[in-house]
């Protein structure tokens, strides 16, 4: 990859043969779908990352939007419009008239892998564009990382140690670079909304804190 990196991979990305190989099956199957890496979804200076592990199925890989159209979307969409970060109304549907304010949400990979679980070196390749996209939003002073691997992922992208940071969730960490501060969650998906592992109370506190962090402008 050479010259500036984009905050966002072209739809053709060719840098992970798997993924192509999976979103050229996909567009054979569903060729009304997105199925093509999904750009970050953002309001203008945003102050909250929202940095999620990959692009569902049925959810962004279909819309285009990231959280869009899937279960983690009703559940996300709902608490951050309920806090201040959304404005309008969240309809499953990238074109619902949904805003985001003082916030952006990205993956840290941004095709759809299959059965869910990028590779480690497939994570590798789209992190410069998770670099770039910092680069090119330094008002980001809060990052909420959806799940273990998204968290691990993005301190692997700082070159921070990961034992120096350990996820739990409703944690926060103070990650010492580019003024960031850390909060995670559970993902928002309905696995763990089912088992009980997340509740909608667990994930409006964390919302909570981070809104105590990032007053309303």
């Amino acid at each position: 990859m050479m010259g500036t990196v984009p905050t966002d991979p072209p739809l053709d990305c060719d840098l992970c043969p798997r993924l192509v190989a999976f979103r050229e099956e996909m567009n054979a199957q569903h060729p009304d779908w997105f199925n093509a890496p999904v750009p970050s979804f953002t309001s203008p200076d945003p102050r909250l990352l929202i940095v999620g592990l990959a692009p569902g199925m049925r959810g962004a890989n279909c819309t285009g939007r990231p959280f869009t159209g899937d279960y983690a979307g009703d559940l996300l969409y709902e608490t951050m419009l309920d806090f201040g970060f959304a404005t309008g109304h969240y309809d499953a549907r990238p074109d619902d008239g949904l805003q985001l304010r003082d916030a952006m949400i990205t993956n840290a990979v941004r095709c759809l892998p299959p059965q869910n679980k990028p590779t480690g070196a497939e994570i590798k390749a789209c992190r410069p564009f998770l670099l770039s996209t910092l680069d090119d939003n330094p008002s980001i002073r809060a990052v909420l990382a959806l799940g273990r691997i998204a968290h691990e992922t993005f301190l692997s992208a700082m070159e921070l140690r990961r034992a120096s940071f350990a996820f739990g969730h409703g944690a926060c960490h103070e990650l010492g670079v580019r003024n960031l501060v850390m909060f995670d969650s559970y993902h928002c998906s309905r696995y763990n909304t089912n088992t009980g592992r997340l509740t909608t109370e667990m994930f409006r506190s964390v919302f909570s804190d981070i809104r105590e962090f990032l007053p309303e402008a």
